[in-house]
């Protein structure tokens, strides 16, 4: 079961201000007033205390006169309460909130009472448990090379409709319109309708790892034979080597490996050859250069396997965080019992501070465990900063020695110039220099994969595991369930269209997520919403499709908040400065009148399991409308989300 939204609380800046808005669950709820009184600040604290990651709230009153909001969300037995704070000045969000597990009917805490020490991604994954969303399944992202794991925050899209979106034709989902958020929708869509099953989820996320290893473990070893030594190069190299005395003699075929090392040793200068062979290298720049870059090329290896070893000891300590955090946020969750102070022996109760003596093994367990994670987190946490560091050092030196190299080689290059402009044919000891100046620029340039370790081919193991998964999940019907469920939606979706007498509701209409909108498939091709002619249409399929969606989570026990918030329907029909009079009157008010009937007999028909909440600029007399009004914001009667014994003019000056 999931939750609805039981009020709504703002705390000012001043001392003892507290106001709270109630709604009732399981019904429809209507907020109206006039212009800047708050109404359409309701959906963003709610959005803002639902973990959300940006800071929502509009500039004005609220903004001004607010110093901490709140949601009270409750289910069956269950209340939470999450409180958040107003960014401070010159922050753009508040990171940290506050959650505490209530008894029901619990009023909201006074503001001092409350110690916002919740991260915010604690606090999404709190949230998304209170929803029942299921934290262990990852499901495919559309068009990219990752999972999302579904949270709070993804089931929002099919809970909201702010002002911009209840009647917009080219978006059908709240946050539709932003970055990346359509092809997270189509991602999470089949979750949410439960279309996905938890193993065979499980199995496809493993399937996409292994084809991502196979993918990464091809990609290195075709490069590790780009990189590879080039037999034929290589072996014409130590004939010159030979030939030049800086190589000995071999009766056998030299492997590719004992030809890389003789090529070193002759750059180095190191192989004992016949005195009448050795060049004689007292006095020669030449060969001081090479030496010099024979001792360059070493401290570039060495520097190269020094990163590689730092960077692996990151990776694994960012792998151990994140398993380490895991588990600790797991244990955290069970840690809402905790030791009496007084006798250190029995449990307390959460929610009574009674004791539970029964508890005290796995209590000490749960502590024991998360005091030996903290401490191997902090371990870890101040481990990594200064591997970091480390790792910055060393490829700055290792920038410093390639350019040192490159220096080397040029400087070679001129020596070798030189010495050959001195005689058109050069003596024994010219041309081993000569030699060895081509031994160096060739051993550069396969260093990197000298230096590396050997890329084990496991493409065998991997490709029979990936057949093994692949025979697994050949069955899946994942796609077959969810175009069924979309086939049965789309069949309320039509029915609520022809209620509200919308156009194209005689024909099959159907949700279409691949393009995130409703189709209504006529005679004359496919119309899509934004197609559709008339703001009334794009309303009424906007609220057909959002109720009917709310029908399926509601009967088939979706982990999506059992509520839908919107926000101001009637700017259809009325303009957005209407303030309520005179009372609108003809087929207007048939028409708004319609799409309230709609949503009540909805909500009466789910019997509690959805709570609607409308903001309106419009009152209407009609006991449809007038049945349901949970606060009246208006001028008239000095109402408003903020108080008017808030505004001050001391803040107000600040403000100014």
């Amino acid at each position: 079961m999931t939750f609805q939204i039981q009020a709504v609380t703002v705390y000012g800046k001043q001392p003892g201000q507290v106001r709270t808005v109630p709604f009732h669950t399981g019904t429809l709820n209507i907020v109206t007033g006039d212009s800047r009184r708050g109404k359409s600040a309701l959906l963003t604290i709610i959005d803002y205390c639902l973990a959300s990651s940006d800071y929502p709230v509009k500039a004005g009153k609220v903004r001004t006169y607010v110093d901490a909001y709140a949601v009270t969300l409750v289910k069956p037995g269950q209340q939470l309460f999450v409180a958040r704070r107003a960014p401070a000045s010159g922050n753009a969000v508040s990171t940290v909130l506050c959650v505490l597990s209530q008894a029901p009917e619990t009023p909201p805490p006074p503001l001092e009472e409350l110690t916002f020490a919740t991260p915010l991604d604690t606090a999404k994954d709190i949230l998304s448990e209170f929803c029942g969303i299921d934290r262990t399944i990852k499901v495919p992202a559309v068009a990219r090379a990752q999972t999302i794991a579904p949270s709070i925050r993804h089931a929002l899209y099919f809970c909201f409709q702010a002002q911009n979106e209840v009647a917009n034709p080219d978006l059908l989902f709240h946050s539709q319109g932003e970055e990346w958020r359509p092809n997270t929708i189509r991602g999470v869509i089949p979750y949410f309708l439960g279309a996905v099953d938890p193993e065979q989820a499980a199995l496809r996320n493993r399937l996409r790892l292994l084809r991502r290893d196979l993918s990464d473990l091809e990609a290195k070893l075709a490069q590790a034979r780009d990189l590879g030594p080039a037999s034929g190069q290589a072996r014409a190299l130590l004939t010159e080597a030979v030939e030049a005395g800086l190589a000995p003699y071999l009766d056998s075929e030299p492997t590719a490996e004992e030809i890389l090392s003789f090529l070193r040793l002759a750059l180095e200068g190191s192989i004992s050859l016949e005195p009448e062979s050795r060049p004689d290298n007292d006095g020669d720049p030449l060969a001081a250069a090479i030496g010099r870059r024979a001792q360059l090329r070493r401290a570039v290896g060495q520097s190269r396997a020094r990163i590689a070893d730092l960077k692996r000891a990151v990776k694994e300590n960012d792998d151990f965080a994140g398993e380490a955090g895991e588990q600790r946020q797991r244990l955290a969750s069970l840690g809402l019992m905790r030791l009496s102070p007084e006798t250190s022996q029995s449990a307390q109760c959460p929610v009574c501070e009674s004791p539970i003596a029964s508890a005290n093994t796995t209590v000490a367990t749960i502590m024991h465990d998360l005091e030996r994670l903290d401490g191997d987190l902090q371990v870890i946490g101040s481990d990594t900063p200064a591997l970091q560091r480390q790792i910055a050092l060393e490829e700055e030196q290792l920038q410093q020695l390639r350019a040192a190299l490159s220096r080397s080689q040029d400087e070679i290059n001129e020596i070798s110039a030189g010495l050959r402009a001195l005689q058109q044919e050069p003596d024994q000891a010219q041309r081993a220099a000569h030699v060895r100046g081509r031994i160096s620029l060739y051993l550069d340039t396969t260093a990197e994969h000298v230096s590396a370790p050997q890329v084990e081919d496991r493409r065998d193991d991997l490709q029979r595991q990936i057949a093994d998964l692949e025979e697994l999940l050949s069955d899946d019907t994942q796609g077959d369930r969810l175009t069924s469920y979309l086939s049965l939606i789309s069949q309320n979706i039509r029915t609520k269209a022809a209620a509200l007498e919308l156009d194209h509701s005689d024909a099959p209409v159907r949700l279409d997520v691949n393009r995130l909108t409703v189709v209504a498939d006529t005679a004359d091709g496919p119309v899509r919403l934004a197609d559709m002619g008339s703001a009334e249409n794009h309303l009424g399929y906007h609220v057909a499709t959002l109720l009917s969606l709310h029908e399926w989570f509601s009967e088939h026990r979706g982990p999506v908040p059992r509520m839908l918030i919107l926000d101001q329907p009637s700017q259809v029909y009325f303009p957005p400065d209407y303030t309520g009079e005179p009372t609108p009157q003809g087929n207007d008010l048939s028409h708004l009148l319609n799409i309230y009937r709609t949503i009540n007999d909805t909500v009466q028909a789910l019997d509690g399991a959805l709570q609607v909440i409308v903001v309106e600029h419009a009152d209407l007399a009609d006991p449809l409308f007038r049945d349901h009004v949970v606060e009246r914001w208006r001028y008239s009667n000095s109402q408003a989300l903020v108080p008017p014994e808030w505004i001050t003019e001391s803040i107000d000056d600040e403000d100014e």
